[in-house]
């Protein structure tokens, strides 16, 4: 079997996606046309040559305006639903999803409409393609850390259905100790707890990351090859890191994918894994973004079989559960030979 047949034939996980950042420009036109919203653009592929960015910031605020079509609950329902489709599609079997509440609170959705939305959705995945799900409820870092706090109270309600928190939005001037007191509190309330630091921000912002919010695992993390200590302690600790070669190079984190460090990092023994972050704005889902390593830095079989470990590995899933995983993986590779 050739290696783009193992990338797609093997069992997948993905651990570092937003799903407000799996709204296609098809799905984004629909919506805005079911509730008379007016866009600034003429047409879909309108929307589509708008996915051109320059660096984080000029992503979000595409992003931001992007969610502002999900008003009620089949919105959300139809978002997940999609992403869970192209999961089924992809062979991706177990999923972890971000998702910004605060994205949608601000312009007065709450808890309320977009939970039944996703629950729905993956509750109709698991039955009828057997994927599992957990949710991460991310606070946006550009925002005040009261905000934080008044989002962990509003979620209460649905604790039950979230498995971590998280901190995404703007990394620059927004460092992870901005957050200490609100990620105490998810912890102490028993939620796991996971940081985007190390993407445009310094080594520095993983170091607080891990000593200040405590968190299981990095998002991103890249930069952590600055840093020659911090890359020993990543290593020795197995902290999984939730690389996503195809939204570094079109956030202009690297020039060019064969500039991309994920396999240095891998082949030092890192737990990196590869995942699509926002794949209808960055060009590429999770087989996407193999097929690119493959491509673009001569991935080889053994990075492959080590890569897809990885995201079981670095999961949130029982151990017992990882494993059989692990086993499907191997038994793909030992079938093609």
């Amino acid at each position: 079997m050739s290696l783009s047949g193992l990338i797609r034939a093997l069992p997948k996980a993905e651990l570092h996606l937003h799903i407000e950042g799996t709204l296609t420009p098809e799905r984004m036109w629909s919506l805005a046309q079911r509730h008379g919203i007016t866009l600034p653009y003429e047409s879909v592929d309108a929307i589509t040559d708008a996915y051109q960015f320059s660096d984080l910031q000029s992503f979000l605020d595409l992003y931001y305006q992007g969610a502002d079509v999900l008003r009620d609950e089949q919105d959300f329902y139809l978002l997940m639903q999609d992403y869970l489709a192209s999961c089924n599609a992809q062979n991706i079997v177990h999923a972890e999803i971000m998702f910004d509440p605060q994205t949608h609170t601000k312009r007065g959705v709450g808890f309320d409409v977009f939970m039944p939305g996703f629950l729905k959705a993956l509750e109709e995945a698991k039955q009828m393609w057997g994927i599992t799900s957990t949710l991460i409820m991310c606070f946006l870092r550009d925002l005040p850390e009261s905000d934080a706090f008044d989002t962990l109270a509003q979620a209460e309600p649905w604790y039950e259905h979230i498995t971590a928190v998280g901190l995404d939005s703007a990394e620059v001037g927004n460092p992870p100790e901005k957050f200490t007191d609100v990620f105490a509190q998810a912890r102490a309330r028993g939620f796991k707890c996971v940081a985007h630091a190390g993407e445009e921000g310094p080594p520095e912002y993983i170091v607080q990351a891990l000593d200040v919010l405590h968190v299981n695992r990095i998002d991103h993390g890249v930069k952590c090859e600055l840093a020659p200590a911090l890359m020993a302690r990543l290593r020795d600790k197995q902290i999984a890191l939730t690389v996503c070669p195809q939204s570094n190079l079109k956030l202009c984190v690297i020039d060019d994918m064969a500039q991309h460090n994920i396999l240095r990092l891998l082949d030092a023994g890192l737990l990196v894994t590869v995942n699509a972050d926002d794949p209808s704005y960055f060009d590429g889902d999770l087989v996407a973004n193999f097929m690119a390593l493959e491509r673009e830095l001569g991935m080889t079989a053994a990075q492959l079989r080590q890569l897809v470990i990885n995201g079981f590995t670095g999961s949130f899933l029982p151990e017992a559960v990882k494993a059989r995983h692990i086993a499907s993986v191997n038994s793909v590779f030992e079938m093609a030979g």
